[in-house]
């Protein structure tokens, strides 16, 4: 008998665009990408905090978690993020919610803030390092080093807390091997979790009009597919989980013209899963010329990825193979990632 899967964490987002930052980096429109308009407060938290309680999918079993995204948040002041998180405080101490994370900068730590944000239940924090490249890090404006993002990492660590690295590529002056080595930086450090959020050109931005003058030429969608899919596989293979792949869609961003170049799509995440998937099924699959037929029997919750969006999986199969899939089989007793390819 298998074991019951996990059920997925419950977080409940409140943004705060923009706010403790402290520049305008070349990429960034918080307000286009949360679509939340900024300044909430202690009354908007316990209403959001209140309506998530009531909602269907509450459940206390998966661990509910509350997480401040979209600003610089230990850039804020003291009294600022006290209110804040006081907010918080009651659901904590009655069990309703479990933990806190919040996002801030590498550059943007210092000993007074984190020793406020463990005594007010603080248990994540993510930092939006972008890039472990000094060169990027320099053109997009972020005003730290490499060297800032891992001994911010050390110190969080140091203190108790769990840590996830915000990365971007295709940042300006970023190619695939400095990602790469980025995340080999990353491994070494031993971060708890990543999210992979590729460079997209939105209107309003200095990057947009980078693109227009053609100083910035972005990556292309099956580029981007390509190094997270070799990026999630060098983090997962070393035991740091990828959380999110992508910027999830928002009404801002959803609007005709926000996002006007770069890797955008609506199903980014499992176009990179689905990649992932497929490397281990080119290990199974016939020499060219070698079969008319192929049946693929999977795990059945893969079955999706062994499709791949739009079946765009199974005919890349067929193009490698010269063979038909006349089937994808879901076979129960399998675990995930088993495959069998039967051939004729």
């Amino acid at each position: 008998m298998f074991e019951q899967r996990k059920k997925k964490p419950l977080i409940v987002p409140i943004f705060i665009p923009s706010e403790g930052c402290p520049y305008r980096c070349v990429y960034c429109d918080q307000e286009k990408i949360t679509g939340q308009a900024p300044q909430i407060g202690p009354d908007g938290i316990r209403k959001r905090l209140e309506l998530a309680i009531r909602s269907p999918g509450y459940d206390r079993q998966r661990e509910p978690e509350v997480a401040f995204y979209g600003g610089t948040f230990t850039n804020l002041s003291l009294g600022r993020m006290y209110a804040l998180l006081g907010a918080v405080r009651p659901y904590l101490r009655s069990g309703l919610f479990k933990s806190v994370r919040v996002s801030t900068r590498p550059d943007a730590i210092d000993k007074e803030g984190l020793d406020l944000l463990m005594r007010l239940g603080v248990d994540t924090v993510e930092l939006g390092a972008q890039s472990l490249d000094n060169e990027v890090l320099q053109l997009s404006r972020r005003g730290y080093t490499s060297r800032e993002v891992i001994e911010s990492i050390q110190l969080l660590k140091q203190r108790g807390f769990k840590v996830g690295v915000q990365l971007m590529p295709g940042l300006p002056g970023d190619t695939a091997s400095k990602f790469l080595r980025g995340i080999e930086k990353v491994i070494a450090v031993r971060a708890d979790m990543v999210r992979l959020y590729p460079t997209l050109v939105i209107r309003g931005t200095a990057l947009a009009t980078w693109y227009q003058s053609k100083k910035y030429k972005p990556w292309s969608l099956q580029d981007a597919v390509r190094i997270c899919s070799e990026s999630c596989l060098r983090l997962e293979q070393a035991g740091i989980p990828v959380i999110r792949i992508g910027l999830m869609s928002s009404p801002g961003l959803l609007n005709r013209g926000e996002i006007i170049a770069g890797p955008w799509h609506e199903c980014f995440g499992f176009l990179v899963r689905s990649e992932i998937y497929h490397r281990k099924i080119e290990k199974y699959l016939p020499a060219p010329g070698a079969a008319q037929g192929i049946t693929l029997r999977v795990c059945p919750r893969e079955i999706p990825l062994a499709r791949g969006y739009k079946n765009l999986g199974l005919k890349r199969i067929e193009r490698k193979t010269g063979a038909k899939v006349v089937r994808v089989r879901a076979e129960k007793s399998f675990r995930p990632g088993m495959i069998e390819v039967e051939m004729k």
